[in-house]
Protein backbone atom coordinates (compact mmCIF):
# COMPACT_ATOMS: atom_id res chain seq x y z
CA UNK A 1 0.00 0.00 0.00
CA UNK A 2 1.30 3.21 -0.72
CA UNK A 3 -1.39 5.38 0.84
CA UNK A 4 -2.03 6.39 4.36
CA UNK A 5 -5.64 6.01 4.94
CA UNK A 6 -7.96 9.01 6.01
CA UNK A 7 -10.56 7.65 8.72
CA UNK A 8 -13.91 9.89 9.60
CA UNK A 9 -16.14 8.57 12.22
CA UNK A 10 -18.91 10.74 14.05
CA UNK A 11 -20.80 10.11 17.31
CA UNK A 12 -23.10 12.38 19.97
CA UNK A 13 -20.87 11.50 23.13
CA UNK A 14 -17.06 11.43 23.18
CA UNK A 15 -17.24 7.37 24.29
CA UNK A 16 -19.58 6.55 21.27
CA UNK A 17 -17.15 8.62 19.42
CA UNK A 18 -13.65 7.28 20.76
CA UNK A 19 -14.98 3.28 20.49
CA UNK A 20 -16.02 3.91 16.84
CA UNK A 21 -12.30 5.36 16.08
CA UNK A 22 -10.52 2.88 17.62
CA UNK A 23 -13.05 0.18 15.48
CA UNK A 24 -12.39 2.17 12.57
CA UNK A 25 -8.42 2.05 12.87
CA UNK A 26 -8.39 -1.09 13.81
CA UNK A 27 -10.32 -2.62 10.98
CA UNK A 28 -9.10 -0.29 8.12
CA UNK A 29 -5.65 0.83 9.46
CA UNK A 30 -2.32 0.34 7.36
CA UNK A 31 0.78 -1.32 9.61
CA UNK A 32 3.79 0.57 9.72
CA UNK A 33 7.12 1.11 12.03
CA UNK A 34 7.73 3.22 14.24
CA UNK A 35 10.75 5.11 16.11
CA UNK A 36 9.70 3.41 19.21
CA UNK A 37 9.21 0.01 18.39
CA UNK A 38 11.51 -2.38 20.66
CA UNK A 39 13.17 -5.40 19.34
CA UNK A 40 10.41 -7.86 18.35
CA UNK A 41 7.14 -5.17 18.17
CA UNK A 42 4.84 -6.16 15.30
CA UNK A 43 4.19 -2.99 13.28
CA UNK A 44 1.80 -0.31 14.46
CA UNK A 45 -1.94 0.19 12.98
CA UNK A 46 -2.00 4.03 11.74
CA UNK A 47 -4.47 6.23 9.83
CA UNK A 48 -4.79 9.82 9.29
CA UNK A 49 -8.18 10.49 11.78
CA UNK A 50 -11.10 12.98 11.75
CA UNK A 51 -13.30 12.61 15.07
CA UNK A 52 -16.18 14.38 15.68
CA UNK A 53 -17.62 14.77 18.96
CA UNK A 54 -21.24 16.42 18.33
CA UNK A 55 -22.31 16.71 22.44
CA UNK A 56 -19.09 16.50 23.93
CA UNK A 57 -20.25 17.51 27.87
CA UNK A 58 -23.18 14.52 27.25
CA UNK A 59 -23.02 11.20 28.53
CA UNK A 60 -21.76 8.24 28.07
CA UNK A 61 -18.67 10.34 28.45
CA UNK A 62 -16.31 7.78 29.62
CA UNK A 63 -15.41 4.64 27.98
CA UNK A 64 -13.91 1.48 30.17
CA UNK A 65 -11.35 0.65 27.70
CA UNK A 66 -9.15 3.71 28.00
CA UNK A 67 -5.62 2.45 30.42
CA UNK A 68 -6.62 4.07 33.36
CA UNK A 69 -9.00 5.06 36.18
CA UNK A 70 -11.57 8.27 37.19
CA UNK A 71 -8.32 9.53 39.42
CA UNK A 72 -6.06 9.56 36.00
CA UNK A 73 -8.78 11.72 34.14
CA UNK A 74 -9.25 13.74 36.92
CA UNK A 75 -5.17 14.80 36.90
CA UNK A 76 -4.61 14.99 33.61
CA UNK A 77 -7.53 17.74 33.62
CA UNK A 78 -5.41 19.18 36.01
CA UNK A 79 -2.27 18.94 34.13
CA UNK A 80 -4.31 20.82 31.33
CA UNK A 81 -4.66 23.37 33.84
CA UNK A 82 -1.02 24.02 34.90
CA UNK A 83 -0.39 21.84 37.99
CA UNK A 84 2.28 20.69 36.79
CA UNK A 85 3.82 23.18 35.09
CA UNK A 86 6.60 22.96 37.97
CA UNK A 87 7.41 19.34 36.47
CA UNK A 88 9.69 21.14 33.33
CA UNK A 89 13.09 20.06 33.29
CA UNK A 90 15.99 22.66 32.58
CA UNK A 91 16.72 22.62 29.29
CA UNK A 92 20.36 23.38 29.94
CA UNK A 93 21.37 20.71 31.86
CA UNK A 94 21.90 16.92 30.93
CA UNK A 95 21.23 15.68 34.03
CA UNK A 96 17.49 16.99 34.38
CA UNK A 97 15.20 14.13 33.05
CA UNK A 98 12.12 16.15 33.83
CA UNK A 99 9.53 16.88 30.80
CA UNK A 100 10.49 19.51 28.22
CA UNK A 101 6.98 20.98 28.04
CA UNK A 102 3.46 20.83 29.08
CA UNK A 103 0.78 21.63 27.07
CA UNK A 104 -0.44 24.41 29.51
CA UNK A 105 2.51 25.84 29.41
CA UNK A 106 3.19 26.17 25.53
CA UNK A 107 -0.52 27.49 25.82
CA UNK A 108 -0.26 30.17 28.53
CA UNK A 109 3.67 30.90 28.33
CA UNK A 110 4.21 30.27 24.21
CA UNK A 111 7.76 31.26 23.39
CA UNK A 112 9.44 30.59 26.54
CA UNK A 113 11.21 27.77 27.87
CA UNK A 114 13.12 26.83 31.84
CA UNK A 115 16.90 27.03 31.79
CA UNK A 116 19.05 26.20 35.09
CA UNK A 117 20.83 29.52 36.72
CA UNK A 118 23.91 27.64 37.63
CA UNK A 119 25.22 30.20 39.93
CA UNK A 120 21.79 30.06 41.84
CA UNK A 121 20.72 26.77 41.30
CA UNK A 122 16.99 28.05 40.23
CA UNK A 123 15.40 27.49 37.65
CA UNK A 124 14.39 30.97 35.49
CA UNK A 125 12.52 31.07 31.94
CA UNK A 126 14.11 31.92 29.06
CA UNK A 127 12.87 32.91 25.49
CA UNK A 128 12.74 36.22 23.01
CA UNK A 129 9.02 36.46 23.99
CA UNK A 130 6.75 34.89 26.23
CA UNK A 131 2.59 35.14 25.37
CA UNK A 132 -0.25 33.74 27.24
CA UNK A 133 -2.30 32.47 24.19
CA UNK A 134 -5.50 31.46 26.28
CA UNK A 135 -6.15 34.87 27.71
CA UNK A 136 -6.03 36.43 24.09
CA UNK A 137 -7.94 33.56 22.43
CA UNK A 138 -10.93 34.03 25.40
CA UNK A 139 -9.78 38.16 24.64
CA UNK A 140 -10.23 37.89 21.26
CA UNK A 141 -13.93 35.26 21.38
CA UNK A 142 -15.78 37.77 24.02
CA UNK A 143 -14.89 41.02 21.33
CA UNK A 144 -15.58 38.94 18.68
CA UNK A 145 -17.43 35.57 18.93
CA UNK A 146 -17.44 34.49 15.08
CA UNK A 147 -13.64 35.61 14.24
CA UNK A 148 -11.58 32.68 12.39
CA UNK A 149 -8.19 33.70 14.50
CA UNK A 150 -8.67 32.18 17.88
CA UNK A 151 -6.17 29.73 17.53
CA UNK A 152 -3.54 28.82 20.22
CA UNK A 153 -0.46 26.30 18.84
CA UNK A 154 2.57 24.78 20.60
CA UNK A 155 4.69 23.74 17.93
CA UNK A 156 8.37 25.39 18.41
CA UNK A 157 10.64 25.11 15.90
CA UNK A 158 13.57 26.38 17.27
CA UNK A 159 13.65 23.36 19.88
CA UNK A 160 10.85 20.61 18.67
CA UNK A 161 12.55 19.93 15.36
CA UNK A 162 15.33 18.37 17.69
CA UNK A 163 13.28 17.09 20.60
CA UNK A 164 13.04 13.22 21.33
CA UNK A 165 9.43 13.71 22.23
CA UNK A 166 8.11 16.97 21.01
CA UNK A 167 4.63 17.91 21.49
CA UNK A 168 1.91 15.89 19.62
CA UNK A 169 -1.44 18.72 20.26
CA UNK A 170 -0.84 21.00 17.77
CA UNK A 171 -3.56 23.44 18.01
CA UNK A 172 -6.78 24.24 19.20
CA UNK A 173 -9.32 26.60 17.08
CA UNK A 174 -12.31 27.79 18.29
CA UNK A 175 -15.45 29.23 16.84
CA UNK A 176 -18.66 30.26 18.57
CA UNK A 177 -22.23 29.96 16.89
CA UNK A 178 -25.62 31.50 18.79
CA UNK A 179 -29.10 29.84 18.41
CA UNK A 180 -32.11 31.84 18.11
CA UNK A 181 -32.55 31.89 22.24
CA UNK A 182 -29.23 33.56 22.25
CA UNK A 183 -27.01 30.38 23.71
CA UNK A 184 -23.75 31.00 22.22
CA UNK A 185 -22.07 27.31 22.01
CA UNK A 186 -17.65 26.86 21.71
CA UNK A 187 -16.86 25.06 18.67
CA UNK A 188 -13.58 23.60 18.66
CA UNK A 189 -11.19 21.93 16.43
CA UNK A 190 -8.13 20.11 17.56
CA UNK A 191 -5.20 18.86 15.58
CA UNK A 192 -2.66 16.40 16.73
CA UNK A 193 0.13 15.47 14.60
CA UNK A 194 0.86 11.91 15.98
CA UNK A 195 -1.74 10.53 18.48
CA UNK A 196 -1.37 7.05 20.68
CA UNK A 197 -5.04 6.01 20.35
CA UNK A 198 -4.88 3.01 22.59
CA UNK A 199 -2.36 4.42 25.32
CA UNK A 200 -3.43 7.96 25.32
CA UNK A 201 -6.25 9.56 22.72
CA UNK A 202 -9.28 9.13 25.24
CA UNK A 203 -7.36 10.98 28.15
CA UNK A 204 -6.45 13.58 25.66
CA UNK A 205 -9.95 14.30 24.31
CA UNK A 206 -11.42 14.05 27.95
CA UNK A 207 -9.04 16.81 29.20
CA UNK A 208 -9.60 18.97 26.15
CA UNK A 209 -13.65 18.96 26.63
CA UNK A 210 -12.89 20.05 30.73
CA UNK A 211 -10.14 22.50 29.61
CA UNK A 212 -12.51 23.81 27.12
CA UNK A 213 -15.80 23.91 29.65
CA UNK A 214 -13.45 24.78 32.80
CA UNK A 215 -11.00 27.35 31.38
CA UNK A 216 -12.52 29.00 27.82
CA UNK A 217 -15.87 28.83 28.28
CA UNK A 218 -16.46 30.00 32.08
CA UNK A 219 -13.98 32.95 31.42
CA UNK A 220 -16.05 33.77 28.20
CA UNK A 221 -18.93 33.73 30.28
CA UNK A 222 -17.68 35.92 32.81
CA UNK A 223 -16.20 38.75 30.83
CA UNK A 224 -19.39 38.44 28.44
CA UNK A 225 -22.16 38.18 31.02
CA UNK A 226 -23.50 35.50 27.98
CA UNK A 227 -24.32 32.24 28.78
CA UNK A 228 -22.71 29.75 26.99
CA UNK A 229 -22.44 25.75 26.16
CA UNK A 230 -19.69 23.64 24.17
CA UNK A 231 -20.83 23.07 20.95
CA UNK A 232 -18.96 20.17 19.16
CA UNK A 233 -15.25 18.88 18.83
CA UNK A 234 -13.65 18.03 15.92
CA UNK A 235 -10.48 16.21 16.91
CA UNK A 236 -7.95 15.57 13.76
CA UNK A 237 -4.99 13.18 13.66
CA UNK A 238 -2.32 13.36 11.02
CA UNK A 239 -1.10 9.60 13.32
CA UNK A 240 -3.99 8.02 14.64
CA UNK A 241 -1.90 4.72 16.33
CA UNK A 242 -2.26 1.68 17.79
CA UNK A 243 1.19 0.74 18.52
CA UNK A 244 2.41 -3.29 18.11
CA UNK A 245 2.66 -3.96 21.53
CA UNK A 246 -0.56 -2.42 22.58
CA UNK A 247 -2.80 -4.48 19.83
CA UNK A 248 -3.50 -7.98 21.88
CA UNK A 249 -4.29 -5.40 24.55
CA UNK A 250 -7.04 -3.40 22.59
CA UNK A 251 -8.08 -6.53 20.65
CA UNK A 252 -8.98 -8.13 24.13
CA UNK A 253 -10.32 -5.01 25.64
CA UNK A 254 -12.39 -3.61 23.27
CA UNK A 255 -12.75 -5.64 20.20
CA UNK A 256 -13.50 -8.78 21.49
CA UNK A 257 -16.43 -7.07 24.16
CA UNK A 258 -18.37 -5.48 20.74
CA UNK A 259 -20.55 -8.64 21.35
CA UNK A 260 -21.58 -6.97 24.33
CA UNK A 261 -24.34 -4.31 25.08
CA UNK A 262 -23.12 -0.59 24.75
CA UNK A 263 -23.79 0.34 28.43
CA UNK A 264 -22.01 -2.48 29.50
CA UNK A 265 -18.40 -0.66 27.63
CA UNK A 266 -18.75 2.84 29.26
CA UNK A 267 -19.42 5.00 32.57
CA UNK A 268 -21.54 8.23 32.76
CA UNK A 269 -19.36 10.97 34.10
CA UNK A 270 -22.45 12.21 35.69
CA UNK A 271 -23.43 8.98 37.85
CA UNK A 272 -23.29 11.01 41.27
CA UNK A 273 -20.84 7.79 42.30
CA UNK A 274 -18.25 8.60 39.33
CA UNK A 275 -18.58 12.29 40.43
CA UNK A 276 -17.80 11.32 43.77
CA UNK A 277 -14.28 9.74 42.99
CA UNK A 278 -13.69 12.41 40.50
CA UNK A 279 -14.19 15.30 42.91
CA UNK A 280 -12.38 13.69 45.79
CA UNK A 281 -9.65 12.55 43.83
CA UNK A 282 -8.71 16.59 43.64
CA UNK A 283 -7.24 16.74 47.26
CA UNK A 284 -5.40 13.12 46.83
CA UNK A 285 -3.44 14.78 43.41
CA UNK A 286 -2.61 18.26 45.16
CA UNK A 287 -1.04 16.56 47.64
CA UNK A 288 0.87 14.06 45.20
CA UNK A 289 2.07 17.30 42.84
CA UNK A 290 3.35 18.84 46.16
CA UNK A 291 5.12 15.40 47.61
CA UNK A 292 6.86 15.32 44.26
CA UNK A 293 7.66 18.86 44.21
CA UNK A 294 9.60 18.63 47.76
CA UNK A 295 11.23 15.21 46.65
CA UNK A 296 12.44 17.23 43.82
CA UNK A 297 13.04 20.15 45.24
CA UNK A 298 10.76 22.53 43.04
CA UNK A 299 9.99 25.85 43.75
CA UNK A 300 6.56 26.53 43.21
Amino acid sequence: MKNIPVLHVEGQSLAEAYEKAIVELFNNGIRIKTQYDRPGDPPSIDATMNITVWEPWSDPMIHKAFPGGIEDLREYVMELEGYKDNWMKSMNDPQDTRWEYTYHWRLHDYGSWKEKDFTTGKQVVKGAFRINQIDAVIEKLAREPYTRQAQMITWMPNMDLQCYDPPCLQSLFYRIVEDDDGTRYLNCNVRFRSNDAWGANFMNMFGIIHFNRNVILSELERKTGRKHKLGRLNWHADSYHIYGKDIEDCRKRLIEKLREPFDKRIFNFFDPVIQEIYNEAEEKIRQKIEKYNIEHGIEK
